[in-house]
């Protein structure tokens, strides 16, 4: 009966997050990486239930980044971008300045990408550039 409660809330998860166009390539990503993990370590029902968790978090990452974000990371680096020192905490939903930072493309390679990028306390973040708001820190 348990079982069947977790494939239930798989199933019914997995609809609500499968039909958003805009989230297919990272839902279906981590939907394959968290079946692979929980088959791995719970069996089938792990696989149910790591696939539906894989599926929300890599919709959520796969909407804001980029792929192949330490290969970004490091595209970054090499480019020697000056690193803007901001007194608040760098995190997502920050409000950055309007002034003193400078904000880049984030290249084709890397996804089609609505969000420019820039360092910001030597950390490599997204910006929405209409409200300067961070939307994620690459790790």
């Amino acid at each position: 009966m348990k079982g069947r409660s977790i494939l239930l809330a798989g199933a019914l998860a997995f609809s609500l997050v499968a039909p958003v166009s805009s989230y297919a390539q990272g839902v279906l990503d981590g939907a394959q990486d968290g079946a692979e993990q929980g088959a791995h370590s719970g069996g089938p029902v792990g696989a149910v239930v790591g696939g539906t968790v894989g599926a929300v978090t890599g919709g959520i990452n796969g909407l804001v980044g980029v792929r192949e974000r330490p290969r970004f990371r490091r595209y970054v680096i090499e480019q020697h971008l000056p690193s803007y020192q901001y007194e608040e905490p760098v995190a997502v939903g920050a409000v950055l300045p309007e002034d003193g930072i400078q904000y880049y493309d984030v290249p084709a390679e890397y996804g089609q990408v609505r969000y420019r990028y820039t360092v910001v306390n030597d950390e490599v973040v997204l910006v929405d550039p209409g409200t300067r708001r961070i939307v994620e820190v690459v790790p």
